[in-house]
């Protein structure tokens, strides 16, 4: 049976660019997981795709049934509106985070997923789970280097 998983995702920066983070809940039947990792330098926009990114990468079966639940219109219209299939025909020339939406688009393709745009802050449980884990991402000791967009920086975003 092809698992059916529910995904809540959310990202954060302190200062746009600054220090930043994601955050990712994963349901599936009586499974959760939570993931998280913070950045020494990123954007906003990058966490929230990057959580995307992230989950779907940690999903174990190809062809799972995922619903994203994000709060970032920049991610849930990118590809609901289909712009990134657009984005991708022009090799996102002129775009923004192309080194994201390439990977996004490898994990994206194994899957049948669709989106949900859902406000933020709105008192929705796994999507408030998924700001505190990006936040606490950000805020840790010891943080990663988001590498593309430290060498890019704002060609990139």
């Amino acid at each position: 049976m092809i698992p059916k998983i529910t995904i809540f995702t959310d990202g954060a920066a302190r200062g746009n660019p600054g220090p930043g983070g994601y955050g990712v809940v994963m349901l599936s039947g009586q499974h959760r997981k939570e993931i998280s990792e913070g950045f020494r330098l990123t954007t906003n926009n990058r966490m929230e795709l990057l959580a995307v990114i992230v989950a779907l990468e940690n999903l174990k079966f190809e062809n799972s049934i995922v619903d994203i639940y994000t709060d970032s219109k920049y991610v849930a219209d990118a590809v609901e509106k289909k712009w990134v299939f657009g984005w991708e025909k022009v090799q996102f020339k002129k775009k923004k985070n192309p080194d994201l939406w390439i990977r996004f688009l490898i994990s994206y393709r194994k899957h049948k997923v669709n989106f949900h745009w859902i406000r933020g802050h709105s008192n929705n449980k796994e999507n408030e789970r998924c700001d505190q884990l990006a936040v606490e991402a950000s805020n840790k000791k010891t943080l990663l280097v988001d590498t593309v967009y430290e060498t890019l920086g704002n060609e990139n975003d």
